[in-house]
């Protein structure tokens, strides 16, 4: 495997319970660490969603397979200044699980 394509380092993001001061919790995105990863161009759809369209732009980024790199957590990006919001769809490995491919929807993120 050659470490040259694996060239961004976006932040991997767990949604968790977080204490609010008051004695409850509020659902929040927390940072776990920071991943290589190789993210290719998004590609754009419009879909009829409830007789409203809806904008959908996906990306495949491909990582070392790793046991924290599932569906339902997120991805941030920044390049640039502009952050990039990654929902993990689906996570894929290869035939000899040398690398993981995550099939992603970009999101809007959410303030912490």
């Amino acid at each position: 495997m050659r470490a040259g394509p694996l060239r961004h380092r976006p932040m991997l993001q767990a949604q968790q319970r977080v204490p609010d001061g008051a004695g409850g919790y509020v659902e929040q995105w927390v940072d776990l660490r920071a991943v290589w990863a190789e993210i290719t161009t998004p590609t754009g759809r419009v879909a009829t969603v409830a007789s409203q369209l809806v904008a959908t732009v996906t990306a495949e980024i491909r990582v070392r397979p790793a046991a924290d790199l599932v569906a339902g957590r997120r991805l941030v990006h920044t390049r640039k200044g502009v952050i990039t919001t990654y929902q993990i769809e689906a996570a894929l490995p290869d035939n000899e699980y040398s690398m993981l491919r995550l099939l992603c929807s970009n999101v809007t993120p959410t303030p912490r």
